[in-house]
């Protein structure tokens, strides 16, 4: 079996109750056949890893690179379903605006206790059957069935038994995950050997009891359930004069470009804390703070090369999982980026002639090309920002952003902070490929955390 027996890891010592029971509880849930408890240690990675090139070839490794993997996915599974994920709550009103009779909201998604409890029944009982449990602690742990899924978070969270032990009572945010494919129930090849059902796709929120809950999908944005908010900070270094700005951009429109900015003009630098979330409060001397939940990167890739972003392109050089890109002949990577030439994809990408383009969003799927990159030590990050890794750092200047294709100056200045607050929550953006929404579609995404706005009221209910 390529999966981790149970009995080589069937401890979690000393954890808080809470954890054993939920776990416990979860497991009678779902099934598995095996549980195991992930340390976050680079053996266990490199063993995860090599589960998944031996698990059909979901992935592989790029002779080119070090360290470097490739996953391809079924192009039926490559964005989030803003339309399947649910914040469930007692009062509507208290969680999402209700517009007027006949009209569908368009900020956030409530459903009922009752009717989730029912969508939750009629899709997790026996959904890991055949497969392994994997118990994923990590500081923001999921349960889950996907090895991808526990890669993906041992790069993009501080993860393992420092977590775990962190955990006192029940104040910690539980969350489950599985692709909602037992193996028994698989009747026909998998494409590209990927797990999911995309047609039971479900995501959901229960704030009053501090749960997220995910199933049919393993794409990153719905199973990696520590990455549902957007927001990024960097700081700005101009002789002695540090300033620490945070910044809140939709997916793909330029959070990672932005944080690793190589300036041009004389005496400036630019060093990257983070690239996508941030926390934000006012620490005990009044300041206004922010701290990086994260521990990696994750990043859209097309476009992406050594003049739009050389700290990136110098980064994602090792240690990286890249996610449906386009692979060279000699085992390298294809990102779309400007001047990039011809490639081949290894196996053929199954769907309709003319869509395996590597960078290049076609109108017949338009799969997002999804890199994912653990570089929280400034060797790996050229211009990683070496104090906040450790504390938060202060904020001078918060910075909204969006892809508008038309009306909107490219760049204005707030007259105060309450200008600033009405001109966050009334921003609007054009649908990127990492959403499921078809077309130039111009959404309301206030902040920008549309896409997120079940769960940045779950860690507001939890943290105060």
């Amino acid at each position: 079996s390529a999966r981790p027996s149970r009995r080589a890891n069937n401890s979690i010592g000393p954890t808080a109750v809470a954890v054993r029971n939920y776990v416990k509880e979860k497991a009678n849930l779902c099934q598995p056949d095996d549980i195991y408890l992930c340390d976050g240690s680079e053996e266990e990675n490199k063993r995860f890893l090599e589960i998944m090139r031996r698990a059909g070839g979901i992935a592989k490794p790029l002779r080119k690179m070090d360290n470097c993997w490739l996953v391809r996915t079924d192009p039926a599974d490559v964005a989030r379903v803003e339309s399947k994920t649910v914040i469930s709550t007692a009062d509507k009103r208290q969680t999402v605006p209700i517009p007027k009779e006949g009209v569908k909201g368009q900020l956030g998604n409530w459903m009922s206790p009752s009717d989730l409890q029912a969508a939750l029944q009629d899709r997790f009982p026996g959904c890991m059957a055949g497969r392994a449990m994997y118990i994923i602690p990590f500081s923001m742990g999921p349960l889950t069935d996907s090895p991808y899924v526990v890669a993906s978070m041992r790069i993009m969270t501080r993860m393992g038994r420092s977590a775990l032990d962190a955990i006192q009572g029940d104040n910690y945010v539980k969350c489950l995950h599985s692709v909602g494919l037992p193996l028994k129930d698989i009747s026909k090849p998998l494409v590209q050997n990927w797990p999911c059902n995309p047609s039971k796709i479900l995501i959901s929120h229960i704030p009053d009891r501090n749960e997220i809950a995910s199933f049919g999908s393993g794409y990153g944005g719905n199973s990696l359930l520590g990455k549902n908010t957007c927001s990024f900070w960097a700081s700005l270094i101009r002789a002695a004069n540090k300033k620490y700005v945070a910044a809140a951009f939709p997916s793909a429109c330029g959070k990672t470009n932005l944080a690793m900015l190589q300036p041009t003009l004389p005496g400036y630098k630019v060093e990257c804390v983070g690239d996508d979330i941030a926390w934000m409060k006012f620490d005990a001397d009044g300041s206004f703070a922010r701290y990086q939940p994260e521990a990696g990167f994750f990043g859209v890739a097309p476009g992406t090369c050594s003049h739009t972003n050389p700290n990136a392109m110098r980064t994602i050089q090792s240690n990286t999982i890249f996610t449906n890109v386009g692979e060279t002949g000699d085992g390298g990577v294809l990102l779309g980026g400007p001047g990039e030439g011809g490639f081949a994809w290894t196996p053929p990408l199954a769907s309709p002639a003319g869509e395996a383009r590597c960078g290049l969003r076609t109108a017949a799927t338009r799969p997002p090309i999804r890199t994912r990159v653990s570089a929280p030590r400034p060797s790996q990050c050229p211009s990683m920002d070496r104090l906040g890794e450790s504390r938060g750092v202060p904020i001078s200047a918060v910075i909204f952003g969006g892809r508008p294709p038309a009306g909107v100056p490219l760049v204005f200045e707030a007259n105060s902070w309450q200008h600033g607050v009405f001109i966050g929550a009334s921003m609007r953006s054009e649908a990127t490929a990492a959403a499921s929404t078809r077309g130039k579609v111009i959404m309301h995404d206030p902040s920008p955390c549309a896409r997120s706005s079940a769960t940045t009221l779950l860690t507001t209910s939890t943290t105060g």
